[in-house]
Formats: structure tokens, C-alpha cells, sequence
């Protein structure tokens, strides 16, 4: 990757909608070679999926958590795996290393919907000894990648 990968990225993070035209100008290349560099960088599985930002407030889901999660025997780790990734509000599930085993970001309507979940459902999953729940009062910064 150069300075033109680089800046091709930042366009599509801005807006995934861009088209090469529109990119083409931004690195003063023609349409052909920029429309090949960003063929190249999903070949290559730089670019992996394009997606959307939805504005959460306005869908109702106004409640963001982190989640920190204990698994209590290593031979239920791969059924916790397999029901956590199945939840919605699970935006992303991370196997981290330190104190906890397991870091989730959940987004839900309120607190009475985050207490159904911790309650009701990740508890519920076998082998979940523990968890530590974090909400968030204000996000400052959340960029989809670097």
C-alpha cells in the first residue's frame, strides 16, 4: 500500500457511496486507475465489506455498554462463542488477555432492555461465571477502522 491506497481508504471511509470519478479527482489519477487501485485493495481484502453508519439515537437504540465477561471452564468457550455472536445488540465480541476473558459492545434501547440481556440471556449462557458492565455516558470518537 502507498499514499494513494492510503488516501483511497480514507474517501471510502468517509463515504462508502464514492464513486472512482469522484475518488479519481481526490488523487488526480484517471477513472480507470483509480476504479483498478480500489479493485486491487478488494482483491486483496484490504477493502473487506462496505457498509453503513446508522445513527443509533434515532433508531431507538440509545443505550451503548461494554461489557467484560469471565468464562468459568475453557471447555464451554466455544458454545459461548457460538450464542454470543447469535445475539443483535452485540455489535462486537472480543477474546482479550488480563483479568477478563471475553470484552463485548452492546447496543440497546434503555437499561431495562441491557438487564433482560445480562439477565436473561448472557447469564444464561453456560459457562458465563462472570461479567463487568461499562455504559457509556457520551462516545467521543468512534471510527470504524483505522
Amino acid at each position: 500500500m502507498d499514499e494513494i491506497d492510503i488516501t483511497i481508504l480514507n474517501e471510502l471511509k468517509a463515504n462508502g457511496r464514492a464513486t472512482a470519478s469522484e475518488i479519481s479527482k481526490k488523487i488526480h489519477l484517471s477513472i480507470p486507475a483509480a476504479a483498478e487501485r480500489i479493485r486491487k485493495l478488494e482483491q486483496s481484502e484490504i477493502i473487506q465489506q462496505y457498509t453503513i453508519r446508522i445513527n443509533r439515537q434515532k433508531t431507538g437504540q440509545k443505550l451503548l455498554a461494554f461489557i467484560l465477561i469471565n468464562i468459568e471452564k475453557t471447555d464451554t468457550i466455544d458454545q459461548f462463542r457460538e450464542r454470543i455472536i447469535q445475539e443483535r445488540c452485540v455489535l462486537e465480541c472480543h477474546h482479550v488477555a488480563g483479568a477478563y476473558d471475553y470484552l463485548l459492545k452492546v447496543v440497546l434501547e434503555d437499561t431495562q432492555a441491557l438487564e433482560v440481556f445480562l439477565s436473561k440471556k448472557l447469564k444464561n449462557i453456560p459457562g458465563v461465571a462472570s461479567s463487568n458492565t461499562f455504559i457509556t455516558l457520551m462516545t467521543l470518537k468512534e471510527d470504524v477502522s483505522c
